[in-house]
Parts: C-alpha cells; structure tokens; sequence
C-alpha cells in the first residue's frame, strides 16, 4: 500500500467491477450525447422545417425525441441501479480488507484506540468513500462531455458568444478547485471529531447499565449532551465552505444567463446574429445548469469521499507491531517446555512492568502466579503467546523463541481463559464452538459437561441454541465464565494459561471445575494465575510475583515453611474466611 498514492489505491479497487463501472460511463455519455443533440436538433428545426412548413418531419422529430428521452430514462435507471451497486461493491471489498488489516494488528494498537472511532473507519468512512466512488466519475464524465460538446458546437454557430462562454468556464473550474480545496480540509476535520464522537456514544451505551446502578443518569446526559453540541458545531467549517461555494455557482449560472442575453443581443443590433441562434445558446445555457449542479455535488463528494480515502489509507498503511518473521516457523508437535529467559517488559519506556524474570517451566508442568494486584502476573501470562513482544531477553516454547515461529500456531497451541470473558452475540453453542470450528455437537456438548455448564444450558428455553446477547449480557457471571472454560477444553490445547478463570463461580462449582482442570493439566503445561491460594496449592511449583520480579519459587508447602510472602498471602486470606 505505501507504493501507492491514495488515488491509485482507490483506483485498484475498481478492477474487479470494472464491467459495471464502465457500463455507468456508458450510458452517462449517451445521456450527455442526447442532452447535447436537443437544442442543436431544435435549431435545425427553426430554420429549416418550420419557415418551410415540413411539419410532418418536425413531428416526426419530435416524436423521436420523446422516444430517445424514454431511452434517456433508461439509461438513468442504470446509472442508479448499477452505478450503486457498483459503490456498495467498492465499499464491500474496502472494509473487508480494512477489517482484515485490523485483525492483523497487535494488541497494543487496541489498546490506544477506541471502538468508537474504529467504527467510524470502518462505517461513516467508507460510504463517503462508495458515494465518491459511485457519484464522482460519472458527475465528472457527465459534466465535462456536455460542457465541452456544448461549447464545440456553439463555436460552429457564432464563435464571439462562444468565446466570451469559454472564458468564463476556467475561471468557474479554478474557483470550484479553491472551494474543493478548503471543502476536503473541513472534510478531514469533521470526521476526526465524528470519530470521537460516535466513541462517546459508545462508551455512554456500553455504560449504560452502570449509569443506572449508580444513579448518574444526568451525568451520562451531560456527557451526551457535550458531545452532541460538539456535532452540532462539527461541520460549522465545512458547512461553510460549502456555502460559499453553492453562493458561487449560483452566481455564475445567472451571470452566465445575463451574458449570453447581453453579448447576444449585442450582436443582433448589429446584425451579427439572429434570434434563432441567441434561442439556442441559451438552450446551451440551460443544458449546462445540471452539469454545473453535478460538479457542485462532486465537489462536496470528492470533499468528504478523499478525507475518508486518506483516513482509510492511512490506517491501511499501519503496520502491526508484531509480525512473523520472513523465515519464521510453525509450532507443532508442542510437548510443552516454556523458558522465560531473563525477561524484561515495559509498556512504556523507563517503566518496566516485568524486571529479569527467570523462570523454567516443565512439560506437564502446572506452575501458579500469586500475588498482589498490579505486580505483572497477567503481562506474564500474555507474553507467552506473544501477545506483545519482550523488552529484554527471550521467551522459548520448546526452544523456539516465540519470535521465531508463526503467531498462528503459536496461538493454535495455547489456551488462555482469562478474568474478563468475551461472548459473541450468539447461541450458546456457537460460543464454545468458537475453540475449534470444526466442532460437532456431541464435542461441544462434551466440552460443556466438562465445565459443569451443561445442566444450566438445558434448563433454557432454548437449550445450546440460547442467543447469549450482546457480550454474554443475557448470562450470568459464571454461567459467561463456565462457556469460556468449555471453549477451552474444546480446544484442547498443549499449553493452558488460566488467568483468574474461576474467579466469577461459586465455591461448589469452582471445586468441581477445579478437579475438571486437574485432568485437563495432566500431561499438558499449565499456567495458573490466581488471588485465591486454595486453588493453587496442588500446583506443581508456585511463583510469586511482586512488582515485577519473582520474590519466591517453590511448592505449597515449601513456600509455607519459608514463612515468606507466600505464606503471609495464606495467613491473611485464612483470616479473612
């Protein structure tokens, strides 16, 4: 993409349709031939055929004229029908690759943006876009044969008024550029702050419930409010803009009117010209008037169509933080050893989340991350499958660096579950198929009653076919979290990172999970990430991790007769039963 321009970009996307977009070409030139035959047809009419009384050929004329304005009618009737399915097929390929370019890129880059103003990229952008790209060529090709044409023949009917007419043309072009220009500029800043503005609106409705919860109803209305007096105003400048340049054309077009009237007459006192020709320039003159109109209509979308071109562009040309290398390898047949070698991280530079973590995890192993909050337990766990890259030193799976091997199968071979669950909004059994999409019903069926899910499911109306709602919303805390954990036993992965993933069940269930873990960890290396220590005290080793290092390393009991941080975390969490 950083070989192209933004318009060659663009223009790539015409390739696959190019059929109907030279079709919508096709029949605008007929349209623009047909609008220009008129007035020169009408004035062979008032010369020729009626002062020598043919009138059966000038209705003859006539009737052929209604005929071809039928055609004419036809011909628009394509224009608006494939000429828009020519957009939408445009504006279809763009955002799947746009999208398709999002998913490659890292977590840190969503990390940094919003949803809002993703969307925006992803909608407003694009069918400014499809309008430009339906509208624009056409309105131009349309405008600049009729106009030329027009001017062409009025040459060969009296080249005074026609010159004077071509004079005035470059002048309105030049202004129509000016305004274009301060028009697209608008453009660029409007859709910045749309962009915010849908993510305040977002934000306003995925928070919704909580507004309720606390009560702050007329907080949240403020915060609407603010943003939508920001929307009000947004378009202020280029509203502006566009004004001027709307007060502009109209300007010409009745200049253009009063000079053809004004030359011409001029002419005729001096018997230069007849009434005749003056009746067909100002034919002429009112044949302009929609192309006029369309070069007015293509500014505002070549306007907002190349801010939303540049917009797309510019996050098309974003290149992921993470990416395989050209050389890099596929993961297979993992048994399960990790090495976190001297490992260093930092989200930000000079504040290290992580400081030289040395840790050697066996195949088979289940080693669990304790203790406090914020120490970096969970960055751990997520620079093992790469989600983002060390600061210093190397993490291996198997001995491959996980820079040295492709993050698909990387991400094939780890299972995480973690605290904060994400469902589609779809049924129940969509969701735990998302762990292996080749699933059969009997897998997922099985993958539930391993996560002691799947009484509750049969108890819905629905059964597995229950639509869960928008992120689960339509379940409870840990019936969400039981779907999570069968999504990962469908997976059935060599290596499994558990970040918190019995947090939301109750006591019972989380027992019964617990042993359910226990067979899934046998013979496959588990991670385990947990503030409650009784559900770690039969891992194999227990890290404990304290901003950012690992203070202790050792079993259950081990770490006990230590009487260190391990066992003071032991002692508070008995006292506070």
């Amino acid at each position: 993409m950083k070989q192209k321009t933004d318009f060659q970009t663009f223009i790539s996307y015409f390739k696959p349709h190019r059929r109907l977009f030279f079709l919508d070409l096709a029949c605008a030139l007929m349209i623009s031939l047909i609008d220009l035959a008129f007035p020169f047809v009408s004035r062979w009419c008032m010369y020729t055929l009626l002062p020598n009384s043919i009138y059966k050929t000038f209705w003859m004329v006539m009737i052929i004229f209604l005929l071809a304005y039928l055609v004419r009618s036809f011909f628009t009737y394509i224009i608006c029908y494939y000429g828009h399915t020519f957009g939408i097929l445009v504006e279809a390929d763009m955002r799947k690759d746009l999208f398709e370019h999002m998913q490659s890129l890292s977590y840190g880059y969503f990390d940094n943006n919003r949803i809002g103003q993703l969307m925006s990229r992803l909608t407003t952008d694009l069918f400014d876009i499809t309008e430009l790209a339906h509208h624009g060529p056409e309105d131009l090709f349309i405008s600049t044969v009729t106009i030329i044409g027009s001017i062409i023949i009025m040459f060969t009917i009296e080249w005074r008024l026609a010159l004077v007419i071509a004079i005035m043309i470059p002048v309105f072009i030049l202004v129509v550029w000016k305004s274009r220009h301060s028009m697209s500029e608008a453009s660029i800043r409007v859709k910045q702050k749309v962009a915010v503005i849908n993510t305040d609106i977002e934000s306003g409705l995925t928070g919704m419930k909580t507004a309720k919860a606390f009560a702050n109803e007329t907080i949240e209305q403020q915060k609407f409010n603010t943003s939508n007096d920001t929307y009000k105003t947004s378009k202020k400048q280029f509203h502006k803009a566009m004004g001027r340049f709307n007060a502009i054309m109209e300007f010409f077009m009745c200049t253009l009117s009063l000079i053809v009237i004004a030359v011409g007459g001029a002419l005729i006192m001096q018997g230069k010209m007849d009434t005749i020709d003056l009746i067909t320039f100002s034919l002429y003159v009112s044949t302009f008037v929609n192309p006029v109109r369309k070069l007015s209509n293509f500014a505002e979308l070549f306007a907002n169509g190349t801010a939303g071109l540049h917009r797309f562009v510019e996050l098309l040309n974003t290149k992921p933080q993470l990416e395989d290398r050209p050389d890099a390898k596929e993961l297979t047949n993992v048994s399960g050893q990790i090495d976190i070698d001297h490992v260093s991280f930092a989200y930000e530079e000079d504040r290290n989340i992580l400081t030289d973590i040395d840790l050697h995890i066996h195949p088979g192993e289940t080693l669990a991350l304790v203790g406090s909050s914020g120490g970096g337990k969970t960055t751990l766990s997520q620079l093992i499958p790469r989600f983002y890259d060390v600061t210093k030193g190397a993490i291996l799976v198997d001995g491959h660096d996980v820079r040295d091997v492709t993050q698909t199968s990387l991400h094939n071979n780890i299972g995480v579950v973690s605290q904060d669950v994400f469902l589609f909004a779809d049924s129940i059994a969509e969701n735990i198929r998302y762990g292996k999409l080749d699933a059969t019903m009997e897998d997922i069926i099985e993958a539930a009653k391993l996560a002691e899910i799947y009484d509750d499911i049969m108890e819905m109306p629905d059964g597995f076919e229950t639509n869960v709602g928008e992120r689960g919303v339509l379940l409870s805390g840990g019936q969400k979290q039981r779907i999570s954990i069968a999504r990962i036993f469908l997976k059935n992965p060599p290596v499994l990172i558990l970040d918190e993933a019995t947090s939301a069940l109750d006591s019972v269930t989380e027992a019964k999970i617990q042993e359910t873990f226990d067979k899934l960890s046998q013979g496959r290396t588990t991670i385990v990430i947990a503030h409650r220590l009784s559900t770690v005290k039969n891992a194999d080793r227990i890290a404990v991790i304290d901003e950012g290092r690992i203070i202790e390393l050792g079993t259950h009991h081990e770490l006990l007769e230590n009487n260190g941080a391990y066992a003071q975390l032991v002692h508070t969490q008995e006292l506070m039963k």
